[in-house]
């Protein structure tokens, strides 16, 4: 046991010094790659995906949701491209709050926007709707609750 390697993993426990590991070494057959039926692949079509292409706004959707269920065809109307004014009036809070968090979600995924109109009334804006007016000040943040 001449080996230093050896001599240093037989002192760090990783190997016996008793016994010698000098079994003869099988070379290891390759297979060849053409013994494997290759299967077949059917390329994707491929999307056109055109990002300048805006649809045209021709109105703006009005919602008085009276519950959390709701909240599908809101869904459908904002992925088309569609501003939506949703107006909270008629739910309960809980299922309010729920709503919003959903339409805020939606919004962040869309890339749109979400904006308090009210306390009950919120506006939900596709990426490609502009919307101007006032700076919300840090007096409406702090009144950002569902009460009146």
């Amino acid at each position: 046991m001449s080996n230093p390697i050896r001599k240093s993993m037989v002192w760090l426990g990783l190997a016996d010094d008793q016994y010698e590991y000098d079994e003869p070494v099988e070379p290891i057959s390759l297979v060849s790659p053409a013994a494997y039926p290759r299967a077949t692949v059917t390329p994707l079509p491929k999307r056109q995906v055109v990002r300048n292409q805006v649809p045209e706004m021709n109105e703006i959707l009005t919602v008085h949701p009276r519950q959390y269920r709701d909240a599908q065809g809101i869904a459908e109307h904002f992925r088309e491209g569609t501003p939506i004014i949703i107006n909270l009036t008629q739910m309960t809070e809980s299922e309010a709050r729920r709503l919003v968090d959903f339409a805020s979600g939606l919004s962040t995924g869309l890339r749109g926007r979400i904006e308090r109109v009210t306390s009950k009334v919120f506006l939900l804006s596709p990426e490609h709707i502009a919307v101007s007016g006032e700076e919300p000040g840090a007096d409406s943040e702090l009144e950002a609750t569902f009460t009146d």
